[in-house]
């Protein structure tokens, strides 16, 4: 288990624990946060799960081609920007903080 600190847009903190199988867009979205909207259920074929990693998750893959062109696709792309549904908890370490980025 990891816990994810998650700060919504409108600067709202809550904590998301999960498992280390699932995704960080899934332990989001079971967690009930609904501004993550995910619509392609973490298929890495939209950006709606668009999120900035603000501390932890150093050591974490750099983002495929696939999530690279849809990251490229919003308005809101910084160096910290990665897609939810592409970041495994067992690779977060045990804590971090990640900012819903804004809706394009």
């Amino acid at each position: 288990m990891a816990t994810i600190e998650v700060i919504t847009r409108e600067g709202d903190r809550i904590e998301v624990e999960g498992a280390a199988d699932v995704s960080v867009m899934e332990a989001i979205r079971d967690a009930g946060v609904d501004e993550l909207l995910a619509m392609c259920g973490g298929c890495c074929s939209c950006a709606t799960c668009h999120v900035y990693i603000e501390a932890g998750g150093e050591d974490l893959p750099s983002p495929g081609p696939d999530e690279d062109d849809l990251l490229d696709s919003s308005a809101y792309r910084t160096d910290r920007s990665r897609l939810a549904c592409q970041l495994a908890i067992r690779d977060m370490g045990t804590s971090c903080r990640i900012r819903i980025a804004p809706e394009d």
